[in-house]
């Protein structure tokens, strides 16, 4: 072999030597960037099993501590699982004994739970289903359930659902039920009695009206001062009682009048209210804005205004009194004022004056009756009434709902 063939072999051999350790230096690189990969993979892992053990236990709370029962069941309708709230509405335990819910429905409700079942199997889901079922130790309870199928892949694998205890509400709603009927039935015999009570009181007070004027004029020459003025008092004392009467009966009727919602004008009711009612020249009666027409029934609202303003008129003891009615747009409300410059309403009475037969003084046309009816009439239409008072004055403030 001669000197040139040997350098050949030489320097090939020694760049096989540097390729070998350059292959060695890239695989060592790799195996630390796959071993420090490795370790992160198996970091990552520990974390997902962590994260999953920490949202299955999560999930286990929630399912343990619904308030309503939760109940899954295969296909059979063999419950699979339960949850704690299950356990107490149903009474089982189905580690201790299987259950299938065909043993719960409530015979009479057989047919109604195939009907359902049969819409679970169509549309995937139910809601609002209201049934019978028979549990172990409450005997047979009103349920409310809410359900849904469980499928993989495009088929049913079973079904799932969320169940209420209605029975109590039930009771509750029925038992209203029952106290409604049972105060209609108070109310219109109050109502009745009302009316035939004071239908006997007005003849006999008719007939002492008579009998006393008769008296007065037929006997006038005999009677001294004292006894005309006896005479005078117990005409006045029949008078308020006869306004007293018609007091009650209005306030009777108001809620019993059925009721016939309208577009009615306040403007023209107003105007009309102001021709009927007598007020003293004194008396100025100023509507500051524009009313409004409103939805309501004509006989309530005329009761409800016009016992305003003839109050207001009633008591000022002004020399120029003045009554100023005014209206603002509140959103879902008409906000009213019936303002006057009379003596004013003690705090005391803000409250009071709006119970029946409570008055301020013992006026002969004071029954009593007037604000009650206005307070009634507010309540029928979701109002509010307060009363804001001084020296200067009163002001009823309300709300009608439009």
């Amino acid at each position: 072999m001669t000197r040139a063939t040997t350098e050949i072999l030489e320097r090939a051999l020694q760049r096989e030597k540097t390729a070998r350790k350059q292959a060695e230096a890239i695989l060592e690189q790799k195996s630390k960037e796959l071993y420090e990969r490795t370790q992160e993979l198996k970091a990552a892992n520990t974390r997902l099993e962590n994260l999953y053990d920490t949202k299955n236990n999560e999930l286990q709370g929630v399912f343990n501590n619904l308030v309503d029962a939760y109940i899954l069941m295969n296909t059979e309708g063999k419950v699979i699982e339960m949850n704690q709230s299950a356990k107490e509405l149903f009474g089982y335990d189905i580690q201790k004994k299987p259950l299938n819910v065909t043993t719960l429905i409530y015979k009479d409700d057989k047919a109604y739970a195939m009907k359902s079942f049969q819409e679970l199997l169509q549309k995937g889901a139910f809601t609002d289903y209201k049934a019978r079922v028979y549990t172990k130790n409450k005997g047979v309870r009103s349920v409310h359930i809410n359900a849904s199928l469980i499928k993989n892949n495009d088929s049913i694998i079973g079904a799932q659902g969320i169940v209420r205890d209605i029975t109590e509400q039930l009771q509750q709603e029925q038992q209203r039920e029952e106290l409604l009927i049972e105060l209609e039935s108070n109310n219109k015999e109050l109502q009745d009695f009302a009316h035939v009570v004071s239908h006997d009181l007005k003849s006999p007070l008719r007939s002492m009206n008579a009998l006393i004027t008769w008296l007065k004029e037929d006997y006038q020459e005999v009677l001294d001062q004292n006894a005309q003025k006896s005479f005078n008092q117990l005409l006045l004392k029949v008078e308020k009682m006869d306004h007293l009467i018609e007091g009650i009966l209005r306030y009777s009727s108001i809620e019993r009048t059925q009721q016939k919602n309208k577009a009615i004008d306040l403007n023209q009711l107003i105007n009309e209210i102001l021709e009927v009612i007598h007020y003293p020249d004194h008396i100025q009666v100023q509507i500051i804005d524009e009313l409004p027409v409103i939805q309501g029934d004509r006989f309530r609202l005329q009761q409800l205004f016009q016992n305003l303003i003839s109050n207001a008129i009633k008591y000022n003891d002004k020399e120029k009194g003045i009554i100023t009615l005014s209206v603002k747009d509140s959103g879902d409300y008409w906000e009213f004022e019936v303002s006057d410059n009379g003596p004013g309403i003690p705090e005391a009475y803000h409250q009071k004056v709006f119970e029946i037969f409570q008055t301020i003084t013992n006026s002969k046309e004071s029954t009593g009756v007037g604000l009650s009816i206005v307070k009634k009439v507010v309540d029928l239409y979701k109002g509010e009434i307060k009363i804001l008072s001084n020296k200067n004055g009163a002001t009823f403030r309300f709300t009608l709902h439009k």
